[in-house]
């Protein structure tokens, strides 16, 4: 049980060549990658996509990834000379036409610009790649042991829930046999004391098992039992479980909705409202794991 709340960072460096990986993690239905790279390494963000999809299966993450390169081979410097030369005559011109004398002119035309220009050296893709595994891997790591930190809190105050809700079932189980007899001494005494003490005991019966039948709620309270379980089994396993909690959820609210429309019993609404208050509090502890 992870949850999809994360932190990692991650700084590597090798041969002249330094990477630093940021990822924040934060809930989300799918997994969803937000990144930013450097322009000189964006040919990574398709190995970052599937590496980070074998780790994870749901969240969004926020990736920063800032690099440099420190080798002496990473830029050089390049002259434009046509450049230079134009510059050259412009100047020579301008001193002839303004009468000032002939001097040295270089450092003028360095500083022209476009005169001079960084090119950036073309990166070694497969240095590039092992910096980003590397990283990546840490950082990965990193918030996968911060998930798996916060999802064990997070399934314990789960359970907390889903054993409350567990005890609101049991008790409508125990309440609702009792409701079909205290209709049946009811019925009996108003037909009692309308029909003068002449009651057709056939068509008593008739009456309380058309009640019983309306009223009975046994198939929701052996559904509703089967998902608590099933509930406990997901949190037990190892596989990501966020949305097979989500629907099972869903499959609580509703079981628990059909035996607040069939039970006709102040005691049983009271607590299908209490189930309905802990299930909500179920729905919303779910979409936290992954």
């Amino acid at each position: 049980m992870h949850s999809m709340t994360g932190y990692g960072r991650s700084v590597v460096s090798v041969d002249g060549r330094e990477l630093c990986m940021e990822i924040r993690s934060v809930n989300h239905r799918y997994l969803d990658l937000a990144m930013r790279l450097p322009r000189t390494i964006g040919f990574i963000e398709d190995d970052i996509r599937k590496m980070t999809a074998e780790k994870l299966s749901r969240g969004h993450l926020d990736i920063q990834v800032t690099y440099a390169n420190h080798r002496q081979d990473a830029r050089r410097v390049s002259p434009d000379l046509a450049l230079a030369r134009a510059y050259k005559e412009a100047i020579g011109e301008i001193r002839q036409a303004l009468g000032e004398p002939e001097q040295s002119v270089l450092r003028d035309i360095l500083a022209m610009p476009d005169v001079l220009s960084v090119v950036e050296g073309e990166e070694d893709q497969e240095a590039v790649r092992g910096l980003v595994y590397r990283a990546l891997e840490e950082t990965l790591g990193q918030i996968l042991i911060m998930r798996e930190a916060e999802g064990k809190r997070l399934a314990a105050d789960l359970m907390l829930k889903v054993d409350t809700l567990s005890g609101i079932v049991e008790a409508i189980s125990a309440r609702a046999p009792r409701v079909v007899e205290e209709y049946r001494t009811k019925l009996h005494r108003r037909l009692q004391d309308l029909l003068s003490g002449e009651l057709d005991e056939s068509r008593f019966q008739t009456e309380v098992a058309i009640f019983a039948d309306k009223a009975a709620i046994d198939e929701e309270l052996v559904r509703l039992r089967a998902h608590i379980v099933h509930i406990h089994d997901i949190v037990a396993g190892t596989e990501p479980a966020g949305r097979k909690l989500d629907f099972l959820a869903q499959e609580l609210n509703r079981e628990v909705n059909t035996i607040g429309s069939k039970a006709s019993d102040g005691e049983i609404a009271s607590m299908v409202i209490a189930a309905k208050a802990e299930i909500e509090k179920i729905r919303e502890q779910v979409q936290n794991f992954e």
